[in-house]
């Protein structure tokens, strides 16, 4: 994702810098029994992007932990997710180990390490139970705070407050947790919603699919308590459905990640429409569509690739909704944050 100058509205640079160090605990133990329970010479090691300058070192301390004859992969492509796996990668080692985000489909090749935080939470949702209206809250967050959800259950009714939560769809693997994809966890009755975690992408997507609520964001990791306001969001979302009304060739995106095609709804889509071109990819960047001679684009894998890089494609990048709305199948308030639900 990109990290240069960004228009008002869209997330490209939602995570904020980091105002807390962070150490991890990267499970070396789990690994190393794994490769000798199944004598692995070859193990496939994957970390999300902002944590790839640590893979080096993890591989040198496995290397020390494991036999001379075992070697130790990284993975160079892109991984935002539990989708996101490399599977050139994972077909060719006897062990793939993929750090940073919990299991969204068993394996009994794949080692999920979801590299659980060291910062403590309970500080800012202190400071944040000052938007919190009424005694009823739902409580969500990411993978990396999971190892403290119960006790922040605990925390709160401490305080007073009746906590709601609820595990949500196949797609997540613990209860209260969010995906920046999914957030089935926050269908609750309560009014109120505290998630606790970095930056905004996930509680803005939150407040989108559930407008009524009150999201309140407690950020441990940037010491920050804010409301979840999804209003430039949307002015950006509104410009991009606007500009693609007068299309008249489309591109439709189909990503062929494991955990992020949606065929069925790309077909839909080229069924409707004469001018529709189906364009399959793995990693969709502005660059690899920009010699495409489309008018606009609509993504059917991952939504993130729409909402946090959508300004920076040559042409309108819209989501599955966006698109029935700007080809007039839909009215224009009627626009929804784009979730994905079960798993592949």
């Amino acid at each position: 994702m990109s990290q240069d100058a960004s228009s008002e509205g869209d997330l490209r640079n939602t995570g904020m810098s980091l105002k807390h160090d962070r150490e991890w605990d990267y499970e070396l133990e789990q690994i190393v029994d794994a490769i000798e329970e199944r004598d692995a010479k070859r193990v496939g090691l994957q970390f999300p992007e902002g944590l790839k300058r640590r893979g080096p070192a993890v591989a040198d301390d496995l290397r020390e932990l494991c036999d001379d004859d075992v070697t130790f992969m990284l993975s160079g492509q892109p991984c935002y997710g539990a989708c996101d796996l490399d599977t050139y990668l994972m077909r060719r080692t006897d062990v793939f180990v993929h750090f940073g985000h919990s299991p969204m489909k068993e394996s009994d090749k794949i080692i999920y390490v979801p590299l659980f935080s060291n910062v403590d939470p309970f500080p800012i949702m202190e400071d944040a139970l000052d938007e919190i209206e009424g005694d009823e809250v739902g409580l969500v967050t990411t993978a990396q705070h999971m190892n403290r959800f119960e006790d922040m259950c605990d925390w709160l009714e401490e305080r007073g407050y009746t906590v709601q939560t609820r595990k949500g769809d196949d797609r997540l693997t613990y209860e209260g947790q969010v995906l920046g994809c999914n957030y089935a966890s926050a269908d609750i009755p309560a009014d109120n919603v505290l998630y606790v975690g970095g930056g905004k992408f996930h509680p803005l997507g939150l407040a989108m699919e559930h407008p009524e609520k009150n999201v309140v964001i407690a950020d441990p990791v940037n010491n920050v308590v804010t409301l979840a306001d999804t209003r430039k969001f949307m002015k950006q979302r509104y410009a991009s459905v606007h500009k693609a009304m007068d299309a008249e060739k489309w591109g439709v995106i189909f990503c062929t990640k494991i955990g992020q095609g949606r065929m069925e709804i790309a077909e839909k889509i080229l069924e409707d429409n004469d001018n529709a071109y189906l364009i399959t990819m793995d990693e969709v960047t502005p660059d690899r569509l920009r010699n495409f001679d489309m008018d606009a684009f609509v993504n059917t894998g991952c939504p993130r690739i729409t909402t946090d890089d959508g300004p920076r494609f040559h042409k309108p990048m819209l989501t599955p909704q966006e698109y029935r709305i700007a080809v007039g199948d839909e009215p224009l308030d009627s626009l929804s944050f784009d979730t994905f639900h079960g798993t592949w």
